[in-house]
């Protein structure tokens, strides 16, 4: 199980990075498509939003234990509890290969 607050750093992130999607996407675009002197002063803005706002920073964790290694896209989950979960038959139409 991770730490509890890491799963809290990282809801945290994730509501920053929602706050300022749309300005950091204006301010982004106003870099690669204005001016020098309106990107300068974009980029200068864009400074000033808080490093967490950044959707880079956000890192895929297990829903049910918090793990940040062996994340699995498709499931939220990592690739331990995927394996316990379709073991016990809790994920519909997984089951063990077998041949």
């Amino acid at each position: 199980m991770a730490k509890e607050s890491m799963k809290a750093r990282e809801v945290k992130r994730a509501k920053l990075v929602a706050k300022y999607a749309e300005k950091r996407a204006a301010l982004k675009k106003i870099v690669n498509t204005g001016t020098p002197e309106e990107a300068y002063e974009a980029a200068l803005k864009l400074q000033a939003i808080p490093k967490n706002a950044n959707p880079i920073r956000m890192h895929n964790r297990c829903k049910i234990t918090g793990r940040p290694k062996g994340y699995m896209r498709q499931f939220g989950i990592s690739r331990i509890q995927f394996r316990e979960m379709a073991s016990s038959g809790l994920i519909p139409g997984v089951k063990k290969a077998s041949w």
